[in-house]
């Protein structure tokens, strides 16, 4: 609902004022939600202080500096690799830097769990499961998948049709009413059906949504024929993977860790997001660049009904597809034994 209702008003908006008031609007938003936060939500029954405990001390700033700095050059080198070109020398040496950052910060939680002197940020035993690891991976694709879908069906009607914001938006809606009653039966479903299996189906409807854009059906095809069906299979997908990684995640791990495996849900969902979006926009480029006969630091961007662009966006759409399958491999590879049901007293 919250995406249904997010997308009219930010068509509306765009619409008839300029799109800064998307963000102001946005902004406004935020700060209602956290002034009702601070009224609404109880605080905790214990604080740091009152344990005795201090919170300086407590926080791994070292482990924080390394991932951050280590994803934010990664998504930095993979951005800009299409704005500069890849041949720039830099954007390899930063890339190897982001990784090494990364390793640092893998090697820094390793030490901190064997015996340091504080808490780390990440158990990098929870790893051990390989369960747990596989539903990792399989959020980090799925969710690169279906957010490149998104952008890239933006893409598609906003720059290549050239519809404006509202009707854009427009064809957006089915996401948020399917998503809705997916959620009403969803954990019905789950009760009754192998995790797994709803799982596998999940991904590979996210992966059918992203070929509706990516096969050459002509571009001028009414949006009943292939939008509408790839808007309503992606968000059945995304509302079917989200609540099985959940019950896979909370069965792998044990009760002290619940908390963490679900931050890592969400973390790696979003970095699968920024990495595959920034990996599908080099796709674009390229191929944009290779239609165009131009390098890729002066390809411009998607214009409306030509070509190129179109092969851009179909490309990038098969990208987005290889990454749903992938993600569908590898849940038939590492669930599809583990018969799990989604009711608590199940299997």
């Amino acid at each position: 609902m919250g995406a249904i209702f997010g997308n009219l008003i930010a068509g509306l908006v765009a619409s008839f004022a300029s799109w800064k008031w998307v963000f102001g609007v946005i902004a406004i938003m935020a700060a209602t939600i956290t002034v009702a936060g601070i009224l609404i939500i109880p605080p905790p029954k214990h604080t740091l202080h009152e344990e005795g405990a201090s919170a300086k001390a407590s926080v791994d700033w070292l482990g924080a500096f390394l991932i951050t700095a280590g994803l934010f050059a990664l998504l930095f080198a993979l951005t800009e690799g299409n704005v500069v070109g890849w041949s720039t020398p830099w954007i390899p040496v930063l890339i190897v830097v982001s990784i090494g950052l990364v390793a640092l910060f893998i090697y820094w939680q390793r030490c901190l769990e064997n015996g340091g002197t504080r808490a780390p940020i990440m158990k990098v035993s929870v790893f051990h499961s390989k369960r747990f690891s596989a539903a990792m991976m399989t959020m980090a694709l799925f969710f690169s998948s279906f957010n490149g879908f998104l952008v890239y069906a933006t893409y598609f009607y906003q720059d290549y049709q050239g519809l404006s914001a509202l009707q854009t938006t427009l064809r957006f809606i089915p996401t948020g009413v399917v998503g809705a009653m997916t959620a009403a039966v969803v954990s019905q479903l789950l009760a009754i059906i192998p995790a797994y299996r709803m799982l596998a189906v999940g991904n590979l409807c996210l992966s059918i949504a992203c070929l509706l854009y990516a096969v050459p059906i002509p571009s001028d095809t009414i949006y009943w024929a292939s939008g509408f069906p790839a808007m309503v299979l992606s968000v059945f997908g995304a509302d079917v993977a989200w609540p099985c990684l959940i019950l896979f995640t909370s069965l792998a791990l044990p009760q002290e860790d619940q908390a963490l495996g679900a931050a890592l849900v969400n973390a790696m969902g979003q970095v699968g997001r920024a990495v595959g979006l920034a990996i599908a926009t080099a796709v674009q480029t390229a191929v944009m660049a290779r239609e165009r006969g131009v390098s890729v630091e002066e390809v411009g961007r998607v214009e409306q009904w030509e070509d190129a662009s179109l092969l851009g966006i179909r490309a990038a759409s098969y990208f987005n597809a290889a990454l749903g399958i992938c993600a569908l491999l590898v849940v038939l590879v590492a669930f599809r034994s583990s018969g799990i049901i989604g009711r608590a007293g199940g299997k």
